[in-house]
């Protein structure tokens, strides 16, 4: 057979990938840069970078997860029917109002997707989730940013902020990195500020770990309206970051939405089997809720004395602000907590600030001992 080079009317010896424009709203963002995972020389630090269950998955989980091993020929169930009922039995919702995803994030990257146009105004608090910031970015949104007020998500600033533009509003409760929270009444008080035909996002990643009487998280106002969703992950106090595995609450409507442009098996078999067992397992998450609440109510007593600033958390992770004039830094104290086996993460945007994760009882108190030595130098 002989073949016939047919060329094109705009190729030439000059064409190049080089002529390919990439989305002019993709080129502004710079890539995501994870936590630190490892120190040169230094053989199993104490990773404390990234906000991950130190306690690991339920051994329940972890059984579930072996058993898919002689499954992994098979295409994950896209229906995801099993591991929404159980998410739906455990908190008391309806499991055809849950989907799931590849991690939470990628079901924010999909309601964005679905309700924000270029053009539009995406309205998020200081310290909002970098990859919400991120997709409404991409989509050709236009970020409105609010300031906090002593490192808490401003309710009031974010109203003065809404314009006829506004369509999309996403709020991590507690926030990341402060660790902070509002209230039900506040997040109630946004939501009947909002335009009707804004989209309000309740990220609650965090939620399992807090334990105040005003804080609840989004169901019930997903339940109420049908501009809200909530969405949830499976990799914090389930410890299953590596299964990447998230779910979402969300109106009728907008589950039809967003089911039109998920991709048929975006969650895989493993990681639905294993999370379906994890959520069931509230005796174990009942404990490791109590140890982070205890180490942290210990961390902070600690820390404070030393003369360290310490942000009041409601998560599995705690903000240290270092005072300039006391001559001490975030920076200082991260290299410092590094020369002793131990990766904290930098955040804030400040110098002065550290975030570190909640860990086990040792690496705990390997973090206490070693800023009670920086602070002493």
């Amino acid at each position: 057979m002989t073949r016939t080079n047919i060329s094109r009317p705009d190729q030439g010896e000059n064409n190049s990938l080089s002529s390919l424009n990439p989305v002019p709203s993709v080129m502004n963002l710079s890539s995501y840069v994870q936590g630190q995972s490892s120190i040169v020389g230094v053989e199993n630090p104490i990773k404390l970078s990234s906000n991950e269950s130190t306690y690991g998955p339920s051994p329940l989980a972890i059984q579930a997860y072996r058993e898919c091993s002689a499954q992994l020929n098979r295409y994950p169930d896209g229906s995801q029917q099993k591991l929404r009922e159980a998410i739906g039995k455990v908190h008391g919702l309806d499991a055809d109002r849950i989907i799931c995803g590849n991690g939470s994030e990628e079901l924010i990257l999909l309601v964005v997707r679905a309700y924000l146009r270029p053009g539009d105004e995406a309205l998020l608090s200081e310290n909002s989730f970098i990859m919400s910031n991120i997709h409404c970015i991409a989509q050709g949104a236009e970020l409105v940013i609010a300031p906090e007020k002593s490192y808490r998500v401003d309710v009031d600033a974010l109203l003065e902020r809404v314009t006829q533009k506004t369509r999309f509003c996403t709020i991590a409760n507690p926030n990341n990195p402060t660790g902070t929270y509002i209230s039900d009444a506040e997040m109630r008080r946004l939501h009947a500020g909002l335009p009707n035909n804004c989209l309000l996002l309740i990220d609650n990643a965090y939620a399992e770990y807090v334990d105040r009487k005003d804080f609840a998280n989004g169901a019930k106002l997903v339940d109420e309206f049908e501009n809200v969703v909530m969405t949830r992950t499976f990799s914090k106090i389930y410890g299953l970051s590596g299964l990447r595995i998230g779910w979402a609450y969300c109106p009728l409507e907008i589950i039809s939405v967003l089911q039109r442009i998920r991709t048929p098996f975006n969650t895989n078999g493993p990681a639905l089997a294993t999370a379906a067992v994890a959520v069931q397992d509230t005796e174990f998450t009942r404990r490791v809720k109590e140890h982070n609440t205890n180490s942290l109510q210990r961390i902070s007593s600690e820390l404070t004395r030393l003369g360290i600033e310490v942000i009041p958390s409601t998560t599995n992770f705690y903000l240290l602000r270092f005072d300039p004039q006391s001559g001490k830094s975030g920076s200082q104290a991260a290299s410092f907590l590094q020369s002793r086996g131990i990766i904290p993460r930098p955040a804030g945007g400040s110098d002065a600030f550290l975030r570190i994760t909640v860990g086990l009882d040792h690496e705990n108190n390997a973090v206490i001992e070693a800023l009670t030595e920086y602070m002493a130098a």
